[in-house]
């Protein structure tokens, strides 16, 4: 723009403000072309400032002036901004030690456009603190009062532009725009929905593109459309004004201060360029800008009395003022906030090709803060069958408890793949699956996780009740045996079941009963220590006992006679009481070995069953349990192998068939429990375990004591010393027959 677009008033207007105050616009053109936009801009600008000198209001016997500079790039910036920024009456600036107190030719800059060229503006300006309001910078960036502390603007920030475009894109389910939608038509892209940002959604040099009509939909933002009143009939008076022909430049030749041009024009009615919506939009922000510089000098000069001081004032008095500023223009309230960002909102807007031109509809509006959406959407027609609204990915929406992979580059583009058991699909990431707690679990393709059930073998279940009643029977036999014997510790019968050593067997199968009750309950560590080892050395003495009693009674009539000094050594050095105690000492050092260094301790079990957490001892698996079972084992053997060699022993001695249905019962009962222990968890594996035990303890009891007491107290004519004695001659005649 040439030297004939100048504006020129008093000098003494122009530079001092005891007289007159000041503005300059910055307004960004190509310097080799002409821009449309930019002009408007002017003009709205132009229009502004003879409103303002022509009001008896607003600033009374104070004019302002004005300079306007072609900034078309950053040198071009900074030589403007160094000009508004010069002493006055000079051509210098001039750095003191107290800025406060410097007087610059202009008391306020409005403009640059572009985010660059005003924070190379907003940064030479701030420490004179001269205010710089621009009207179409709208990066957040210029927000930050630390570094721009004069900065403030008429357009809204991109602070809330994001937050609304996202909101838009999901209450349906960004390089020059010009150049993009270039590519865009060349690549056949149709039938598409764009969201378009404030920048460009309704500027007609992307509308007026030929072949945009293609591309689809499109849906964007706009800063909400007001007119500057009289601003087109302003301009068609600039244009019938007589500025002469055009006239060329000489080659090398400036025609403005700052810019080398091919040629300075005129314009006519005829060539003045159309006023679009987008240059009226941000017309207005100029035109709003420059009554926000009066209203401030309005305050900051005491205008309200009708008269305006004419006392020294500086720029950074203005800017304090300017921040003050609540004013109504049009119907339209001007204010900004902290940051020097205006008080306003957005027009959502659809672009409309239904008549010969394009135009565009606002469908909805966007209020903030916080950001709040408020769309028509009846009024949106899509161009989808039925007026549907299209998808914005290429990918529906996953099923619950699946998450997205993505396939190829865009994160819209993806698999929806099951989250594995243990994992869940937050909402705040759809893209990877969260572990569960410790203490919870979840299935395959599952959107949230379940607290894990915790499992003990309580007291007060049913099975225990029964576990509990057959234990303290059990217990009760034992008793009631005890006491039977010891009434008949000198009959026949009794003597022939080991006399004393029954109590030792009787007290051994009571304590193995005991040990069952550490299996009810939460574990605790006196449990987890006892339980198994006690049953284990009880039940050890038990075996340790029977087999002794079998091998004692094989000495006694098959190889007494034949070997009479063994057989009164072993009696004279008391074989049987010292091979009973060697035999359980081995399992009590067992048992100790196994409690010091596999220490059985209370656990929870999360491994093994994903939906339980398992209140156990970690005894089950340990070296020592499975040694202290292999000795047992042993002993049982042993047991059998006595008992089956007596098996033609006198009637009344020969134990050979209730021993194996005890020691049947014992093998049974624990290959059962080592075959359902691979099967079975939590409370039912404590539940079969209770029950080996038990079994095993019944069928010892029962396979050696029962058959006893039946003879005490069913057949008391059996267990009298004539029919042992019968017994033995019958077993003494057949042996002396073979």
């Amino acid at each position: 723009m040439g030297p004939s677009l100048r504006k020129s008033t008093s000098v003494f207007f122009f530079f001092s403000l005891q007289e007159s105050s000041r503005t300059a616009i910055l307004n960004k053109i190509r310097p080799d072309s002409f821009s449309g936009h930019g002009y408007h801009l002017f003009q709205a600008m132009r229009l502004s400032v003879e409103q303002i000198n022509n009001s008896t209001a607003l600033l009374p016997n104070v004019t302002l002036g004005y300079e306007l500079y072609d900034v078309c790039s950053e040198s071009a910036t900074v030589y403007a901004v160094l000009r508004a920024l010069s002493w006055q009456g000079t051509h210098r600036v001039e750095i003191q030690e107290n800025l406060y107190h410097y007087s610059p030719k202009a008391m306020a800059v409005i403009g640059p456009d572009s985010t660059d060229e005003a924070a190379t503006a907003a940064a030479l300006l701030s420490p004179f603190l001269v205010p710089l309001i621009s009207y179409e910078a709208s990066s957040t960036v210029l927000s930050a009062k630390q570094l721009y502390p004069s900065f403030l603007r008429t357009i809204p920030s991109d602070r809330y532009q994001v937050e609304t475009l996202v909101l838009l894109l999901q209450s349906f389910g960004r390089q020059p725009a010009r150049v993009f939608f270039g590519s865009v038509m060349l690549a056949n892209l149709t039938g598409k929905v764009w969201i378009a940002s404030e920048d460009w959604a309704i500027s007609t040099y992307i509308s007026r593109m030929a072949g945009i009509r293609g591309i689809g939909m499109v849906l964007g933002l706009a800063i909400q459309q007001r007119l500057v009143p009289g601003l087109e009939e302003f301009e068609e008076a600039y244009a019938w004004e007589d500025k002469g022909a055009p006239r060329p430049c000489p080659r090398g030749s400036w025609c403005s201060t700052n810019q080398l041009c091919r040629e300075c024009q005129a314009f006519t009615a005829q060539t003045m360029p159309s006023l679009g919506a987008f240059s009226m939009s941000s017309a207005y922000n100029v035109y709003r800008a420059v009554y926000a510089v009066a209203h401030g000098l309005h305050q900051l000069l005491g205008c309200a009395s009708g008269s305006c001081s004419k006392g020294q004032v500086y720029p950074w008095q203005l800017l304090e003022q300017i921040y003050k500023v609540n004013f109504l223009l049009h119907e339209d309230t001007v204010a900004f906030d902290k940051n020097g960002d205006p008080l306003s909102n957005y027009d959502i807007i659809v672009w409309d090709w239904s008549g010969p031109t394009w135009s565009f509809r606002v469908v909805g509006s966007s209020t903030w803060p916080p950001v709040r959406l408020d769309v028509n959407k009846t009024s949106i027609q899509w161009h989808e069958k039925d007026s549907q609204v299209p998808t914005s990915v290429c990918t529906g929406d996953c099923a619950r408890g699946h998450h997205r992979v993505v396939v190829g580059f865009y994160h819209c583009c993806f698999e929806c793949v099951p989250c594995e058991a243990g994992t869940f699909l937050n909402k705040s990431d759809l893209y990877r699956c969260q572990p569960c707690g410790r203490e919870e679990w979840s299935p395959e393709a599952s959107h949230t996780c379940f607290p894990r059930t915790v499992v003990v073998l309580t007291w007060h279940e049913p099975i225990s009740w029964v576990l509990l009643a057959a234990n303290t029977l059990l217990l009760l036999l034992l008793l009631g045996t005890a006491g039977l014997f010891a009434w008949h510790l000198d009959t026949p019968v009794v003597r022939s079941a080991g006399g004393r050593l029954c109590f030792l067997m009787l007290g051994s199968l009571a304590l193995g009963s005991c040990s069952l009750y550490g299996f009810f309950g939460e574990p605790t560590l006196p449990a987890c220590l006892l339980r198994q080892a006690l049953f284990s050395l009880s039940f050890a003495i038990f075996l340790s006992c029977l087999t002794i009693r079998s091998f004692q009674l094989i000495i006694i009539f098959k190889f007494a006679t034949k070997m009479p000094t063994s057989y009164y050594a072993w009696v004279r050095n008391h074989g049987a009481g010292l091979s009973v105690m060697f035999s359980s000492i081995a399992q009590l050092l067992i048992c100790l070995t196994w409690l010091s260094v596999w220490t059985p301790l209370p656990t929870r079990e999360y491994q093994r069953f994903p939906q339980l957490v398992v209140l156990e001892c970690t005894e089950a698996n340990s070296p020592g349990f499975l040694l202290a079972f292999a000795y047992n084992g042993l002993l049982s053997v042993s047991a059998f192998a006595c008992s089956y060699l007596g098996k033609d022993l006198p009637e009344n001695y020969n134990e050979a068939k209730c021993v194996t249905f005890s020691l049947l019962l014992n093998f049974v009962s624990w290959i059962t429990f080592f075959t359902m222990s691979s099967i079975s968890h939590g409370r039912n594996l404590s539940v079969i375990n209770v029950l080996a035990v038990l079994t095993s303890l019944s069928g010892g009891f029962s396979g050696y004591f029962l058959p006893k007491c039946y003879v005490i107290l069913c057949r008391p004519d059996l267990n009298n010393t004539e029919h042992f004695q019968a017994s033995i001659q019958d077993y003494t005649r057949r042996c002396g027959s073979t």
